[in-house]
């Protein structure tokens, strides 16, 4: 099976076979589904040994990466290409035609995977961890529908460890299993549409944390930090969710701030700036997360409608004594002075880093110096003392 990676021309009849650029040699491939990836037959008689036949495959395959790597012509055109190889070998009737193209299909994703224009054999490895990760997905889907996944809180403080608001983390409270944090479901997740889902819910329940916090003035005015995925971002009614949420809950906005990466902006700035605006015409209020760790530039920021930016714990974790870490959180905060935004440094586990980065300039802080995540009510506790 073989999946190529960057398929340049998007539409061409199917009739039509792209001439390889040097003129010499026959075309290799046959457009089976030509949208997406094509079967390579390759007709040749392999050994009885499995070592043997699978080093035979190998030659063959990387004569024909080698031959797809070649500029083509179409239409007096040259394009090029790549692609992704997945194989199955077999010697019996033990599988169906349909498990051994499921499994070829396995290989090429393995193959992607890896860099592309790779090559991977089926492994029944790779099967089980396929089986487990559906097992997964359909068990985090129920979870969702049941609401077995829960917001804890990790406390946002200021310069003198006064409390000023939360970062809302997802936990899955699991019948059989447990407390779960993010590293047994969040791949799974963001690889699926259940990210939206369950944005949704964490930011329903936050809502509704934000409306029991205005009751009580030890934590009316508590802000909450909640992480939004690109699917949702640039889901086409966006919009209209989040404001028919802030409706029907009746949450300040002003204290609601929403976190998105800076990679996430990557996908369609132009698309995320006007949305955002959008959204803090409402009140809503907007921080860059781990910052520093990805397409970080003055020029984009001077475009977002952003009131603050989270130091990556990275550049916390080693200091005072790692003066590169040092010399990055300095450039972040003349940065975010020059652009009058909020700067918060995650991460902070020790007195040394808090002074350090106090010193520079931050003001607001968050990290096991300060707590670690807890559920609401035991946030709320200590929020009320």
């Amino acid at each position: 099976m073989s999946a190529l990676n960057r398929l340049e021309l998007v539409q061409q009849s199917k009739s039509e076979c792209a001439a390889p650029a040097s003129g010499t040699g026959n075309g290799v491939l046959r457009y089976e589904h030509f949208h997406r990836r094509c079967s390579c037959p390759y007709h040749s008689e392999l050994e009885s040994d499995a070592e043997e036949a699978g080093t035979q495959v190998e030659h063959i395959a990387i004569n024909l990466l080698q031959a797809l790597r070649q500029p083509y012509l179409v239409s007096e055109h040259y394009f090029h290409n790549s692609a992704s190889l997945g194989v199955v070998m077999f010697n019996d009737a033990h599988h169906t035609v349909d498990e051994l193209m499921q499994h070829a299909d396995l290989s090429m994703y393995n193959s992607k995977a890896l860099g592309k224009n790779a090559l991977s054999f089926y492994d029944p490895q790779m099967q089980a961890v396929v089986s487990l990760r559906l097992h997964l997905e359909e068990d985090i889907r129920r979870g969702l529908a049941s609401g077995e996944f829960v917001i804890y809180l990790q406390p946002q403080a200021g310069m003198h460890g006064q409390l000023e608001g939360a970062d809302a983390l997802v936990r899955w409270q699991h019948p059989q299993r447990g407390l779960l944090g993010p590293g047994v479901f969040i791949e799974v997740v963001e690889r699926s549409d259940l990210i939206e889902l369950m944005d949704l819910a964490t930011l329903r329940q936050g809502c509704e944390l934000l409306v029991r916090w205005a009751e009580q003035p030890q934590s009316a005015a508590l802000s909450l930090s909640v992480n939004i995925s690109a699917r949702l971002l640039y889901r086409d009614d966006f919009i209209d969710l989040i404001r028919h949420l802030l409706d029907e809950t009746q949450a300040n906005p002003q204290l609601l701030k929403l976190e998105i990466t800076e990679s996430l902006l990557l996908t369609d700035k132009n698309k995320a700036v006007i949305r955002m605006q959008s959204l803090r015409k409402m009140g809503i209020r907007f921080s860059i997360d781990d910052f520093g760790t990805g397409y970080s530039s003055m020029a984009y920021l001077q475009q977002l409608p952003l009131d603050q930016l989270k130091i990556d714990q990275s550049f916390v974790r080693d200091l005072p004594q790692n003066t590169s870490s040092l010399a990055i959180v300095h450039a972040i905060l003349a940065m975010a002075l020059s652009l009058d935004l909020e700067v918060i440094a995650e991460g902070v586990e020790s007195q040394a880093q808090r002074d350090a980065l106090s010193d520079s300039g931050c003001k607001h802080f968050q990290g096991y110096f300060f707590g670690k995540p807890v559920a609401a009510e035991a946030f709320e506790a200590t929020a009320a003392r």
